[in-house]
C-alpha cells in the first residue's frame, strides 16, 4: 500500500469528484484531501466507514470490560448461568 497515491489536493476533488468517488468505492481505500499542502479531510466509502465505527465500538467495549476486571467487577460464568436459571424458574411460577 502506497499512501502517496491516496493523497489528493482539493482542486483534484473539485475537478474529478466522480472519478475519485469511483476509486474510493472500488478500492475501499480512504483518500486524504489536502488544501495548501496540509491535510484537511478524509474521504472514505460508506462500507469501510461503517466497519471502522463498528471496530471502534468493539474496542471501547473491550476496554470497558478490561477496566471492570481490573476493578474486580465481574462474576463467574457459573454464577451468571445460575442467576439466569433462577430468574427463569421464578418467572414460570
Amino acid at each position: 500500500m502506497n499512501i502517496t497515491n491516496d493523497i489528493k489536493p482539493v482542486t483534484y476533488l473539485k475537478s474529478r469528484a466522480a472519478d475519485l468517488l469511483n476509486q474510493i468505492n472500488e478500492t475501499h481505500r480512504a483518500v486524504i484531501i489536502t488544501q495548501n499542502g496540509e491535510p484537511r479531510a478524509i474521504l472514505q466509502d460508506p462500507e469501510s466507514y461503517e466497519n471502522m465505527r463498528n471496530a471502534i465500538g468493539m474496542l471501547k467495549l473491550i476496554s470497558l470490560g478490561e477496566g471492570d476486571i481490573r476493578e474486580g467487577r465481574f462474576s463467574s460464568q457459573e454464577d451468571i448461568f445460575n442467576d439466569i436459571e433462577n430468574g427463569l424458574e421464578a418467572s414460570r411460577k
